[in-house]
């Protein structure tokens, strides 16, 4: 019964299951089934205009999808990387590499902490005492490597 209904369907049960795919992709995206949705409504369209077998038409579907899906890894995804305006936006550490700062605690043994803003950061480098100034030379996680200001 179900599947006398589907193949009486003709193209438009390739159509269908496209916007079936491409709705289920607005719900759970993933880019994966929008490829299958397009890939799916082109063999709905190429069915409408050339009668070819269900195996034929199983095999475009594939191909098709195959081949969009492929295609975005290697070219699509390049154009994501766009270059951002903040770089340093997630790499909070990485944005303090130079600014001058006062020591909130003294440097004892190579380590202490300084305040940047309301954060407490922890810092390495020579043995200074609290207040004193200095620069952010590196970060490594969320330890700054600190030393003298000039």
């Amino acid at each position: 019964m179900l599947v006398e209904l589907i193949g009486g369907l003709g193209p438009w049960r390739w159509v269908a299951l496209g916007v079936a795919l491409l709705a289920i992709e607005l719900v759970a995206p993933g880019t994966v089934l929008l490829w299958l949705g397009l890939a799916a409504v082109v063999v709905g369209a190429l069915a409408f205009v050339v009668d070819p077998g269900w195996q034929t038409e199983v095999l475009a579907f594939a191909v098709l999808g195959l081949a969009a899906a492929v295609g975005w890894w290697f070219f699509g995804r390049r154009d994501n990387a766009a270059v951002s305006d903040r770089p340093l936006l997630n790499r909070r550490a990485h944005a303090c590499v130079g600014r001058v700062l006062s020591l909130d605690e003294p440097l004892v043994d190579g380590a202490g902490r300084v305040r940047i803003d309301d954060t407490v950061w922890r810092a390495t480098g020579p043995d200074l005492p609290a207040g004193a100034r200095v620069r952010v030379m590196a970060a490594e996680g969320s330890t700054l490597k600190v030393k003298p200001a000039d």
